[in-house]
């Protein structure tokens, strides 16, 4: 309509002016509503062409959208394991900080199974006195076996040392069982000293390796418990926390709640253009929005990211083939908008539905590059009617409470 005014004022009007006061046509007269075609044919198809070609010209070079909002993720509240509610610590609407407990489940299987580890590496740490133990008593078996042994030695080269000088002293089988005693407790010397290894390699390699596997389960058992105890990840708000004791958690079906987190929807705001505003839209564009969670108030915005990609062109692997005929919506330019002051969105509610306008400028252009007079006469145009846009976003800034108060019925 704004545009409409405006291209009248230089087609309709002079139209009208000239008629009425150089021509003498009086209204009611020369000029009734069946001669205004006629009359003032050439100054309304100019204005209607003049109106289309400026409305062409706003909206290229300074789009506007309806769809902007302050967008926010939410962190939901799970736990890492299923089973039963045993204590809250918190209440609907809390705000807590970052590592805060929530909720606990019922910990008894994993504190059993805790016990349960904290007395395997007891035990291992008393195999470990016992293999010490052990070793000791095969050191004084080796030295009672070497004692044997060097008993039997001796006994057997006094006998052989008699035979040598009487043959009929000592008998042979005597001498030949003298030498099977003393190659017996060499054995045993041998023996002892394999069992001593033994000890020595379960003591230094078998049981660390069996403690270490045993602390192992000893802290999965603890890491198990504390999954038990649920904790804030981030510091928010806790929404729609509507748990109570003997509740059963799941983390694939059942979460607790959400956790908003504070800065969530503060910093930017994120608005879908048209895919024919993807040639204009460049980082550092100056913008301003307009919400419904803060009417009258223009907050001047400057874009910071424009996304490479159509969301609705997005494919996903699938047991069908994708016919190009069932993308019925064409999908919008997504662009990400922060405040161009420190603050700007801090009274806005997070989600609230804003209209964003953004402004094309030439001024580096102008004053860098050599133009010719018809392009720099066109981009003086296009800065020019920026202002247009502007007017447009503040009027609707007025009528948006009226819009949403009154003929909305709420």
């Amino acid at each position: 309509m704004l545009e409409l005014v405006l291209c009248s004022l230089v087609t309709i009007l002079p139209d009208y002016l000239f008629r009425r006061y150089y021509q003498g046509r009086r209204i009611g007269h020369e000029i009734t509503p069946f001669s205004v075609w006629f009359e003032l044919r050439w100054g309304i198809t100019a204005c209607f062409m003049l109106t289309v070609l400026l409305v062409t010209i706003i909206f290229y070079h300074h789009p506007s959208t309806t769809h902007a909002a302050p967008l926010f993720r939410t962190v939901p509240i799970l736990p890492e394991t299923s089973g039963r509610v045993a204590e809250i610590f918190v209440e609907p609407r809390q705000v807590v900080e970052r590592g805060a407990r929530l909720f606990k489940l019922d910990s008894t299987k994993q504190e059993a199974e805790l016990e349960l580890e904290r007395r395997r590496v007891a035990e291992i740490d008393a195999s470990m006195v016992m293999a010490q133990a052990d070793i000791a008593a095969a050191e004084g078996q080796i030295q009672q076996a070497k004692g044997a042994y060097q008993q039997a030695l001796e006994e057997l080269e006094t006998k052989e040392e008699l035979r040598r000088r009487n043959e009929d002293v000592v008998a042979r089988r005597e001498i030949e069982r003298l030498r099977t005693a003393a190659e017996g407790r060499q054995g045993g010397v041998v023996a002892a000293e394999a069992a001593k290894q033994a000890a020595e390699t379960r003591l230094t390699t078998l049981l660390p390796a069996q403690k270490a596997s045993a602390e192992a389960a000893l802290r999965r058992a603890e890491v198990d418990l504390q999954k038990t105890v649920v904790y804030a990840g981030v510091s928010g708000s806790v929404e729609q926390f509507i748990l109570r004791v003997g509740d059963v958690v799941n983390p694939l079906m059942r979460p607790a709640g959400v956790l908003i987190p504070k800065e969530a929807g503060r910093a930017r705001l994120q608005a879908g253009f048209g895919q024919i505003e993807a040639q204009v839209m460049q980082v550092g564009m100056a913008a301003e929005v307009t919400c419904v969670s803060k009417p009258l108030t223009i907050i001047p915005m400057v874009v910071t990211g424009v996304q490479e990609y159509i969301a609705a062109g997005q494919v996903r692997a699938g047991d069908q083939l994708v016919d190009i005929q069932q993308v019925a919506r064409p999908g919008t330019l997504l662009v990400f908008l922060e405040p161009l002051y420190a603050g700007g969105l801090d009274d806005v509610a997070p989600g609230s539905m804003c209209i964003a306008n953004a402004y094309t400028s030439n001024h580096a252009r102008l004053e860098t590059e050599k133009l010719g007079f018809f392009h720099r006469f066109y981009l003086h145009m296009v800065d020019a009617v920026a202002m247009v846009h502007a007017i447009i976003l503040r009027a609707q800034a007025l009528i948006l409470p009226i819009k949403t108060l009154v003929f909305s019925g709420h």
